[in-house]
């Protein structure tokens, strides 16, 4: 890397939580730059796990995160090429990789249901997350079996 690295942009809050995070999921989500129309299908997703939640004192919102938490890698597999021998070595993830591929793997799984409409499946993607099940959380599970199976190899870590 010859120049420095970029700065980071600061993301607005979204209009209806005032969060961050959300804006980061919604732009993560957007498709041929239509964001209105991504925050309205966050805002329904929210909206029909409002209405479908089992825990009362817990808002939409609050399960969003909460999924999303659920489904945050704490490691994952690197490849590496040692003597002509590829290997795969467990590291650590950063903090804001962990967020952003706990985001890609909700999106990319809610995108691959069956229901309707993509509201409907992210609700219920979300819904699943937070009682630790669902395809994106079973993602997780098995990029944490992976690593633990490569543990061997963690000594190649530069």
């Amino acid at each position: 890397m010859r120049k420095r690295a970029a700065k980071k942009r600061p993301l607005l809050p979204d209009p209806r939580f005032n969060d961050q995070l959300v804006t980061r999921f919604v732009n993560m989500m957007m498709w041929d730059g239509k964001k209105s129309v991504a925050f309205k299908v966050f805002y329904d997703a929210i909206d029909i796990v409002e209405e479908k939640k089992t825990d009362e004192e817990k808002t939409g919102l609050e399960v969003w995160k909460d999924a999303l938490s659920n489904v945050m890698p704490h490691v994952e597999v690197r490849s590496r090429r040692v003597g002509g021998a590829t290997f795969q070595i467990p590291n650590p993830i950063r903090a804001d990789r962990k967020v952003s591929t706990a985001m890609k793997w909700l999106i990319s799984f809610s995108r691959k249901r069956n229901e309707k409409s993509m509201a409907q499946r992210l609700a219920s993607e979300v819904l699943a997350a937070a009682k630790e099940e669902g395809a994106a959380v079973k993602k997780k599970t098995d990029t944490h079996k992976m690593a633990e199976a490569n543990k061997a190899f963690s000594h190649f870590r530069f």
